[in-house]
């Protein structure tokens, strides 16, 4: 078990994930250091969208955490994936117990936008991962690497099994005919730029953890719903950014917006993609347990599936129909997937280590509505559907119309 006060490098700790992840160690008594470019800021202007959320200043969220906590995060800004140098001379003057890496373009849309955006991606998260890995060899420091990636590598392909936590035993023919049994990571099938960059994280962390004996946990996380967790809850200025856009905002959390506004829920093709979920409190706790159980030096990687139950999207809009009595519209996929998938994932490691799930039948569901009430002024509603698309192909099946309240076909 890792020792109780760390000293914890929150990469990316001004995002969706990170925020909320950064409150939660500081709230427990570790010293938190922020380090992030403000890019996901920087985003939200090239889009002309915001958070649904008001989010204040990284400085003023510090400013009000340390106001109502007596507890200071630190905030470093910092271009990990474009200033290696400066990152590594932190990282040998800090010399951090751990450190969280979410510092990556996150939007499987946001990455298939255009080739500029798929470059962005590849170059922003592969070279984010690298730097952070080099650098952690060339300082010398053994400080455990948590790495928030995605249930995406697996694909969402139906082969009648369950998905393992990272590993698969495979049997293999050997020259003279005898069968020998070996695990292998499980055969990567991205289905975005964005899931190819989590693939390649993970040969590199295979590599580092062979090589240089680093210590390092992957997370492959599901999508992530909700907007409160018990400490962004202690102050209306310590609130979470909250995305709902066709680019950033998950599909659970746009359907809840689109019910909240009146407008229908948009269903992608027939609505039978099965798709792996978690909570955002218990995406919190997750990456709690991970840091609390390290692996050894010179273990191979950690492989966690940081996910609690899998749906399909179209049971999940007519759960929220049946709540709120709002329209369904069905509309063409942007997406380049087959119509129809099963998921089944294992995650016992999680739960034998303590978690106790939050599930959709909690009812925190009437609390992302009510947040989408709240601030309903500030939702965009011509920036719900999504509109970036998988093909040129596929883009051109597709035509944004606002009068329709979505896509049509026009092929």
């Amino acid at each position: 078990m890792q020792s109780e006060h760390m000293k914890i490098a929150v990469l990316g700790g001004d995002g969706f994930c990170g925020w909320p992840t950064a409150l939660s160690l500081s709230d427990k008594g570790h010293d938190v250091h922020i380090i992030d470019n403000l890019s996901r800021r920087w985003i939200d202007a090239e889009l002309g969208v915001q958070s649904l959320t008001p989010v204040d200043s990284i400085q003023e969220r510090q400013r009000v955490w340390y106001e109502i906590t007596g507890r200071r995060i630190h905030f470093h800004l910092i271009d990990i994936a474009g200033d290696y140098e400066v990152i590594k001379q932190w990282l040998g003057k800090h010399r951090p117990d751990a450190v969280i890496h979410f510092a990556e373009q996150r939007a499987a849309p946001y990455s298939m936008k255009s080739p500029h955006h798929k470059a962005y991606t590849v170059n922003n998260n592969v070279n984010a991962t690298h730097n952070i890995l080099n650098a952690l060899v060339e300082v010398d420091l053994d400080a455990h690497l948590v790495h928030l990636g995605t249930m995406g590598v697996y694909g969402y392909s139906s082969i009648g099994a369950a998905i393992p936590e990272g590993y698969l035993g495979v049997d293999i023919a050997t020259l003279d005919g005898r069968k020998k049994t070996t695990e292998i990571l499980y055969p990567a099938n991205p289905g975005s730029i964005y899931h190819m960059t989590k693939c390649m994280d993970q040969l590199l962390f295979a590599y580092y953890a062979k090589n240089d004996g680093m210590r390092i946990t992957d997370l492959h996380q599901g999508i992530v719903w909700g907007t409160h967790t018990t400490q962004t809850r202690l102050h209306e200025q310590l609130i979470n950014r909250f995305d709902y856009d066709g680019d950033y905002g998950t599909v659970l959390n746009r359907f809840l917006i689109q019910a909240a506004v009146g407008y229908p829920l948009t269903v992608h093709g027939t609505g039978g993609q099965t798709r792996a979920f978690i909570h955002l409190q218990d995406s919190v706790k997750c990456i709690e347990i991970a840091l609390n159980n390290p692996p050894k030096k010179g273990d191979r990687v950690e492989v966690f599936n940081q996910m609690t139950e899998t749906h399909r999207v179209r049971d999940l809009a007519r759960l929220i129909q049946k709540m709120t009595g709002c329209e369904i519209i069905n509309i063409p996929n942007p997406r380049k997937e087959a119509a129809e998938n099963d998921l089944v994932v294992k995650n016992d490691k999680f739960l034998n280590l303590g978690l106790n799930p939050i599930t959709l039948k909690e009812g925190l569901l009437d609390e992302v509505v009510e947040i989408a009430r709240r601030y309903n002024r500030r939702i965009d509603r011509s920036r719900i559907v999504a509109t970036s698309a998988w093909t040129k192909n596929i883009a051109k099946t597709l035509i944004h119309d606002p009068e329709s309240k979505g896509l049509k076909s026009v092929g």
